[in-house]
């Protein structure tokens, strides 16, 4: 199987990542891409790489770890977009260079003590739930200054951002009343006395909605189907 498009489709994505940045009146070098890789193998990662791309997202511990020793000989910078485990912490927590689902105190001191303990420095970044849905993790807003403390206070691990994944629309504009109030609470808890450095970043927006996002202030857009194309479902 080739994987030829994703070259053309990366490409694609960040002209447009650039032209959403310069129509909102910012600099289209202060948003970055991630690849989210996950259902699809280590041959479309290499043929991304090869196409310039660093920074690549995985939902699952398990079928991301795999992909990490198969594209070992790479300097991939390996995000983990998906919910983490307590009991999974100390066995993957360090193999990624950021960490996008922190949503409780707990993980956050679980990260840490992990990566001290393996001399790993992750990002984290706090996922926020401002739906209430369900099906979805991510911390409360009444919860998020209690951990955005703690994560400060982390001796390896380092307070990078927010995350945030929206319901889903068919319309992307309704996803930015989502982006806006996530932008506003990385606002209010600077104000609150959380240290800017920690909260630069705000990882938001998919492929459906991320010109959206970037007009919103995301620093960060996690795309995959736009990239890969449609996912391939292992059963």
């Amino acid at each position: 199987m080739t994987f030829a498009p994703i070259a053309i489709n990366l490409a694609s994505i960040r002209q447009r990542i650039e032209a959403a940045a310069t129509g909102a009146g910012r600099d289209p070098s202060t948003v970055r891409l991630l690849a989210v890789s996950k259902n699809f193998g280590a041959d479309a990662v290499r043929d991304a790489y090869a196409a310039g791309q660093r920074d690549f997202g995985e939902n699952k511990v398990q079928e991301a770890l795999q992909k990490i020793e198969a594209t070992a000989e790479l300097p991939i910078r390996w995000h983990l977009i998906g919910h983490l485990q307590s009991n999974k912490v100390k066995k993957a927590g360090p193999a990624f260079a950021a960490i996008h689902s922190v949503d409780s105190i707990d993980l956050v001191q679980r990260i840490d003590a992990a990566a001290e303990e393996r001399g790993a420095r992750p990002d984290l970044y706090i996922q926020v739930d401002l739906a209430g849905e369900t099906t979805k993790f991510g911390a409360t807003e009444a919860d998020v200054t209690g951990i955005a403390r703690a994560a400060s206070a982390c001796r390896a691990a380092v307070l990078k951002g927010l995350m945030l994944l929206p319901p889903w629309f068919d319309d992307p504009e309704q996803a930015r009343p989502y982006f806006r109030r996530l932008r506003l609470m990385r606002d209010r808890l600077i104000e609150d006395g959380i240290d800017r450095s920690h909260l630069g970043e705000l990882s938001m927006g998919m492929s459906h909605d991320f010109e959206v996002a970037i007009q919103e202030g995301a620093t960060l857009v996690r795309v995959g189907t736009a990239i890969f194309g449609k996912r391939i479902v292992r059963t």
